[in-house]
């Protein structure tokens, strides 16, 4: 089958994060390791995305970079990886402009490390390019929450809010994967540290084209005890997850 040259084949994976909260679970591992049905959380995410034809994988590393690194490069080594360390703290959006550096597309998809959304890529790619969208954030539906802020969006699936995190019967959220546009973020003179979320997705909404398409697929986002314990019952049996696991 042909590729489909619209579709991006680069993917950014912020895996620098600390994982405060986990260590009572996992007391000396970057979150992005902690081990989820016998192998680190990370191999989850990047298995999904060479299974949908992702060819060159950049990882935004921090805490314990050279743990992740090591990892990596034994259980992938046939791979196309790089490599961004941050040698300090400079927020997911810092992260995002730094690992961009070793990005070799216009266009390319952005993702969390310590959250597993199985977006339908393809999909998502060709709902960015028909909408002529700066950056598309893949959405998903949510049921009884309050953990999460909600997003607004408009009929043609403009974003038009962000809102605080509240009780909230159904919604969509940010699931934490993106396309972005590597110019408009370079040209939107953004700082050399600040959060993607609050800095960049909420800061631009009348100035840049951000869109949100929902995906109701899996979700889970291991960043807290309680749902780290979930995803070693759903990922590592998907006939837990009502079938929508791995």
């Amino acid at each position: 089958m042909k590729e489909d040259p619209h579709i991006p084949k680069e993917a950014v994976v912020l895996a620098g994060g600390l994982g405060t909260r986990l260590r009572s679970e996992v007391p000396d591992l970057p979150k992005c390791m902690a081990p989820v049905g016998g192998r680190p959380f990370i191999d989850i995410l990047v298995d999904r995305l060479l299974q949908q034809g992702i060819r060159h994988i950049v990882f935004s590393l921090g805490y314990r970079a050279d743990a992740v690194q090591n990892h990596l490069e034994s259980a992938y080594p046939n791979a196309d990886f790089s490599y961004v360390v941050e040698d300090e703290p400079l927020g997911t959006g810092g992260a995002i402009m730094a690992a961009l550096e070793a990005v070799r597309q216009d266009t390319v998809f952005v993702m969390n490390g310590d959250t597993h959304f199985d977006v339908d890529l393809p999909r998502l790619a060709e709902f960015h390019g028909k909408t002529h969208a700066d950056c598309t954030v893949a959405l998903k539906p949510m049921r009884d929450f309050s953990r999460y802020g909600r997003v607004e969006t408009d009929e043609e699936g403009r974003i038009l809010a962000f809102r605080e995190k509240e009780p909230c019967r159904e919604g969509t959220i940010n699931g934490g994967v993106y396309i972005v546009e590597k110019n408009a973020l370079r040209m939107a003179g953004l700082p050399e540290r600040f959060s993607f979320e609050d800095g960049y997705l909420s800061a631009f909404l009348k100035s840049h084209r951000i869109m949100g398409i929902p995906q109701d697929r899996y979700f889970i986002h291991i960043g807290i005890p309680e749902h780290y314990r979930r995803a070693q019952r759903e990922l590592y049996d998907p006939k837990e997850a009502g079938g929508r696991g791995l």
